[in-house]
Order: C-alpha cells, then sequence, then structure tokens
C-alpha cells in the first residue's frame, strides 16, 4: 500500500483591515511572544494594508529622503523607526502587506530559505495576472526591469520571524518619489496597477498570495477572525 499522506501543518490567517503602523507593529509583538512561549501553538500570518507611512529600518534611512522632514509631516504621514532589515519605504492603502509570525527552526526554514520564499510569493502573485517580475542581486525584493514591484524587510527574534513582505497592487506611487527606497538611489518603484494599465480587486489579491502561501510553505491556512485572534492574545495574560 501507499504510504499514508501526511496532512499538511496548519498556519492560522488573520485578514486585517487597514491599520495603523504602530497598531500592527504592537500586535507582531505580542504574536511573537505568544509563539516563543507556545501559548500560540502555530504559525500565523498577517494579511493587511496600512495607512500612510515610511517606516526606517534598522539601518536607519533619515538619509534617504529627498525632501524635507516638514514636508513629510505637512502631508500627514508619519515616520516609524523600527527593528526590522532594511532600509526606509513607504507603506499605504493598495500595497498588500504581510506579516508571518513563524518559528523558522519548526519550520525547517534558515534566513536565506525564508527570504527566498517571500521573493517567490510575490513573483508568483505578480505572474498570476502576467506582470514578470524578477529577483535581483542589487536588492532583495522583487523587480519588473529596473522598477521594483515588492519589498521585503525581516526581523527575527529567538528564532521567531515577524515583519515581512510589501506588494505594490494599488498603491499611490508618488511617495516614494520623496524618498530612496530601500535606500537605493535613481532607483523607480512601479505597482502592479501601473504595470498593468488598470487597478486590480485587492480581496483577489489577498485570495491568490494566500494560495501561494499554502503551496510555497506546504501549510494549510485556517482563518481565524477579530474575536480568535484577541482571544489568543489574552491567553497569554494566565
Amino acid at each position: 500500500m501507499p504510504d499514508a499522506i501526511q496532512p499538511k501543518n496548519v498556519c492560522l490567517c488573520v485578514n486585517v483591515p487597514e491599520i495603523d503602523y504602530r497598531k500592527a507593529w504592537k500586535l507582531q509583538t505580542r504574536l511573537v511572544e505568544a509563539r516563543k512561549s507556545r501559548r500560540l501553538d502555530k504559525d500565523i500570518v498577517l494579511l493587511l494594508e496600512h495607512p500612510s507611512v515610511f517606516t526606517l529600518g534598522r539601518r536607519g534611512g533619515k538619509e534617504n529622503l529627498t525632501v524635507s522632514e516638514a514636508f513629510i509631516h505637512a502631508s500627514g504621514i508619519s515616520i516609524v523607526h523600527v527593528e526590522r532589515g532594511g532600509n526606509i519605504t513607504y507603506h499605504g492603502p493598495g500595497q498588500l502587506v504581510g506579516y508571518p509570525i513563524i518559528d523558522l527552526h519548526a519550520a525547517g526554514l534558515t534566513v536565506t530559505d525564508y527570504v527566498d520564499a517571500l521573493e517567490e510569493l510575490m513573483i508568483r502573485t505578480a505572474a498570476h495576472w502576467g506582470v514578470q517580475a524578477v529577483r535581483s542581486p542589487m536588492n532583495h525584493g522583487v523587480w519588473v526591469g529596473a522598477r521594483k514591484l515588492g519589498s521585503i524587510g525581516i526581523a527575527v527574534r529567538r528564532g521567531i520571524s515577524f515583519h515581512g513582505f510589501a506588494l505594490n497592487v494599488n498603491v499611490a506611487l508618488d511617495p516614494f518619489r520623496w524618498i530612496n527606497p530601500c535606500g537605493l538611489e535613481g532607483i523607480g518603484m512601479t505597482s502592479m496597477a501601473q504595470e498593468l494599465s488598470r487597478k486590480l480587486p485587492l480581496e483577489e489579491v489577498r485570495e491568490v498570495v494566500q494560495h501561494n502561501i499554502e503551496a510555497i510553505f506546504q501549510v494549510h491556512l485556517a482563518p481565524v477572525d477579530g474575536v480568535a485572534l484577541q482571544m489568543i492574545l489574552d491567553a497569554q495574560n494566565y
């Protein structure tokens, strides 16, 4: 008889509406602690959008502003310094952001493997709509020609990943012109909407991303709503 097919590992998935960057950062931190303590016994992925914000990674990034901080603040956009890798980037509505909280050791992933998987996730998602994105030795993320389509910035705390990837779907590109994205001078950013000359339904992109997560990481995604997520977080207090 053939060997029994082993069931895939279950990974929780939370589709979050647009959420303030600092609130999402705090949520990730709490989930990382829950995953480390094993109060959360499964990996979990947050898929979301952010209101407009510039974030700076461990390498800093204010030196890569091409406009003044006063101009940024007058535009109603905040600047947040966080512990992820990389330099400065922009998040805004129409950009799909993914924050996988994964025990890399349990998943059998090195950091390099993990970054490659996040790049593959964005490459396959773009390809679903006929956008041919590729890796570049210049910088992690995915590119269409000389234009960057998706970015990666992660952090790992005691083997647990957080932060993640950002795929430009319908996001406005003007704010990227106010920085040297990822600390790279003279590069342009693009979006799937720009490459296709039309906007995409973001819910469809979320669905394709979830399918690709399952295929690449060999997991089954189990949806979790806000109530269940709060129960997971509240369990840390016991």
